[in-house]
C-alpha cells in the first residue's frame, strides 16, 4: 500500500450477476487532495463511492480509506468520513439546529461539544439567520449547505461528495464550490467529489479520474490528460474538451 494515500483501490470489482458495475478499479488519492471524479450516468461512480463508503461489499479486488478496509471495518470508515449524497436525507420537521444536534448525538459528540460547533458551522455557511426555520421550508440549496455545515460539525479527515450542486442556480453552485474548497485549505480534509459539472470540477480539482463503462480511463492532473491527449499544454484548456476526447474514443 502506497503509504502517502488516505484512499486506495486495487483491483476493486463489483458484479450484479452479469453486470459488471465496476472493473479492476486501482487508483490512489493523498490526504488533503480534491479528487474530481468524472463519468456518465452508469459508469460505476456511485457503485465506487458505496464501496469506499462500505456501503456494498467488492466482487474482488480491495479499498484501503485512511488504512481501513471499508468492508470489514466499516464502523472505523464511517468515524472519520463525511458523506454528502445527491439528495441528502435531514429531518423536514426539525430545524437546522435540531437536526445537527441529532446528528452529533449520533456520532456522540457531546451537546457541550456539538452546541458552540453547530452555531459556527451555520453561520461558516450563511444560515446563521436560517437556524431556527424547518426544513421543510428550505431550498435544495440552502439543504447542500446545511451538508456542509454538518460536515464542519463532524469534522472528518474525508469527504465524499456526489454531485453536490446538481439543481443550484449559478450563485449557490458558487457558494457550494467555495465552501468545499474550504473545507481542503481550511481543514485539509480529503475531498472526494463525484459531479458533472466539469466547469467547477476544474475549478477546484488537483487532479481527475475519467469512469467509463465500470473502468477507471484516465487519472492525472487536467494539464497532464490534455497533453495526452489534445497536445496541448496550455493550463487554461477546457476539462469538457478533454473528457469529450475521452469519452469519444471508448464510447461504440
Amino acid at each position: 500500500m502506497n503509504q502517502k494515500a488516505i484512499i486506495e483501490t486495487h483491483n476493486l470489482s463489483k458484479t450484479y450477476g452479469n453486470q459488471v458495475a465496476v472493473d479492476d478499479l486501482t487508483f490512489s488519492i493523498e490526504e488533503g487532495e480534491i479528487f474530481g471524479f468524472l463519468g456518465p450516468n452508469g459508469s460505476g461512480k456511485t457503485t465506487t463511492l458505496l464501496m469506499l463508503l462500505g456501503l456494498t461489499e467488492p466482487t474482488r479486488g480491495w479499498a484501503r480509506v485512511a488504512g481501513f478496509n471499508p468492508t470489514k471495518e466499516a464502523i472505523k470508515v464511517k468515524k472519520i468520513v463525511g458523506y454528502i449524497p445527491e439528495n441528502i436525507g435531514f429531518y423536514d420537521d426539525m430545524n437546522a439546529i435540531e437536526n445537527l444536534l441529532f446528528i452529533a448525538r449520533l456520532n456522540n459528540i457531546p451537546d457541550s461539544v456539538s452546541s458552540p460547533k453547530i452555531k459556527d458551522a451555520l453561520e461558516r455557511v450563511g444560515l446563521k439567520d436560517e437556524a431556527e426555520k424547518k426544513l421543510g421550508a428550505y431550498s435544495r440549496g440552502m439543504r447542500q449547505r446545511l451538508g456542509i455545515a454538518e460536515i464542519y460539525l463532524k469534522d472528518p479527515r474525508i469527504v465524499f461528495l456526489d454531485e453536490p450542486t446538481l439543481g443550484l442556480d449559478p450563485d449557490g453552485t458558487t457558494k457550494i464550490i467555495e465552501y468545499i474548497q474550504s473545507l481542503s485549505t481550511d481543514k485539509n480534509m480529503t475531498i472526494f467529489l463525484s459531479s458533472h459539472d466539469l466547469k467547477q470540477v476544474q475549478k477546484i480539482s488537483n487532479r481527475i479520474g475519467i469512469m467509463i463503462n465500470g473502468q477507471m480511463i484516465a487519472v492525472g492532473p487536467i494539464e497532464k490528460l490534455a497533453k495526452e491527449k489534445l497536445g496541448v499544454e496550455d493550463k487554461a484548456i477546457s476539462l469538457d474538451d478533454v473528457y469529450m476526447k475521452y469519452f469519444q474514443e471508448v464510447s461504440p
